[in-house]
């Protein structure tokens, strides 16, 4: 008699087998969904000097001091300063009764404490208040000549503080971070073009079975359209890998060996759906038996029986001359995509170097209108969806594991452990977010 493996013995020897790729140098636009290996420390101050946080004018406290539309100070403009300028032409400062024109992000000149807003002013046109600042372009004249002031200010008003945001010596990512579009623009800012991080896995999809059609082909009689490579390749990508698919492959134990030998070269992770079964045509155990293994060091896929439900039988094992991890997978559509979740998708965020590889998992109370059953001796996944203000969960579709237009719609698993036979209505149970 076969050993019946739990759920979680399958997914401990599928972890304990699997470890995190080499790091590797990349670029920061090739990082993107990586995970960081070291800590990056901050080693230019961010902002890197004081600048205008406002278009306006840059002046002395005490030359503004009490001034009003009324009775404004007028102040005189010796010059700009723009984006990307080191200060004041010539290094001059703003002394008493001066002002500068200054740009948002430009450097605040020596002298000045604070920043006007143009608006807190008559832009230098001798009328009201204006609502912008002409292009210098269009009148340089605006760089000279006089400005009034209708408004005092504080002392660093509107002035960000070099080193306000991050200043060197600080952390600026742990090790472990997932590299994402804010990350990137950090590691940017403080003047990082690189960074160590272990690469996003390759996944290698395929299913087998000559039943499958490829989607947009005419169905011929007794075929179906290949769902599963197309769901798991997309739920790979989910997971942060780099995934890629390739088109059913017949019932022909020979041709699947040399699919999957021809994919090795770009695989960090080889997933079947199909053919792990008992049936006659279930042809994927002989054709694993000694992929890419000429030299007898490949490793080697063990088929097993899972005490649960969906996705009794189950694969896992290294093929090829790197050992590269296999997990092969039921062919039924939510069987596969169900084992996707407990086991590809862990093994997927263990290659990243993640630490925690599992979904969120909540309790929720039934919400259902009779009771649930569930057979003895093996954990049962529902689909489901999750009101999280409601706390509650509710069954979508039945148990059949060909019934994908349910899975279509659920947004989480209900878990029945092996000791439930049954689940009544607002019964609490353990959920597995998905979304």
């Amino acid at each position: 008699m076969s050993t019946i493996w739990s759920v979680d013995e399958h997914l401990d020897d599928i972890l304990s087998a699997v470890r995190p790729l080499e790091p590797i140098e990349l670029q920061l636009p090739d990082a993107q969904g990586c995970v960081l290996v070291e800590d990056v420390v901050v080693e230019v101050a961010l902002p890197p000097f004081d600048n205008s946080s406002m278009d306006g004018y840059a002046v002395r406290i005490a030359d503004v001091e009490g001034a009003s539309e009324e009775f404004p100070a007028v102040l005189t403009v010796i010059g700009d300063v723009a984006a990307g300028d080191g200060g004041l032409a010539d290094g001059r400062a703003v002394g008493p009764g001066e002002a500068a024109r200054i740009m948002t992000g430009a450097p605040l000149p020596a002298g000045a404490e604070a920043v006007v807003p143009v608006e807190w002013t008559d832009g230098g046109t001798g009328e009201g208040p204006a609502t912008t600042m002409r292009a210098h372009s269009d009148a340089p004249e605006g760089a000279s000549g006089e400005v009034r002031v209708h408004r005092a200010a504080e002392p660093r008003a509107h002035v960000r503080a070099k080193g306000s945001d991050v200043k060197p010596g600080d952390l600026a990512l742990r090790a472990g971070s997932i590299v994402g579009p804010p990350q990137i623009g950090l590691l940017a800012a403080i003047g990082r073009s690189t960074v160590k991080v272990r690469p996003r896995p390759r996944v290698v999809v395929l299913s087998t079975g000559s039943e499958l059609a490829q989607p947009g082909e005419e169905l011929t009689a007794g075929r179906i359209y290949d769902s599963n490579s197309f769901a798991l390749t997309a739920a790979a990508r989910d997971a942060g890998a780099i995934a890629y698919r390739v088109p059913a492959v017949a019932d022909d134990a020979e041709t699947l060996r040399a699919t999957i030998e021809d994919q090795l070269i770009r695989a960090d992770i080889v997933v079947t759906t199909g053919g792990v079964s008992v049936g006659a045509y279930d042809v994927v155990k002989e054709a694993l038996s000694s992929v890419g293994d000429e030299d007898g060091a490949g490793g080697g896929v063990d088929f097993r029986k899972l005490a649960m439900q969906p996705g009794k039988p189950q694969g896992f094992g290294s093929i090829g001359p790197d050992h590269t991890p296999l997990l092969a997978l039921p062919g039924n559509p939510v069987s596969s995509y169900v084992s996707f979740e407990l086991f590809v998708r862990p093994a997927i965020m263990t290659l990243m170097g993640l630490e925690d590889v599992h979904r969120p998992k909540v309790r929720a109370a039934l919400d259902t209108d009779k009771a649930l059953t569930s057979p003895a001796g093996k954990r049962q996944f529902l689909r489901g969806t999750y009101d999280g203000e409601k706390g509650t969960v509710t069954p979508v579709g039945g148990a059949g594991s060909h019934l994908i237009a349910a899975l279509a719609q659920a947004d989480a698993l209900i878990v029945l452990p092996e000791d439930v036979t049954s689940a009544e209505p607002g019964a609490e149970t353990e959920v597995i977010l998905l979304r």
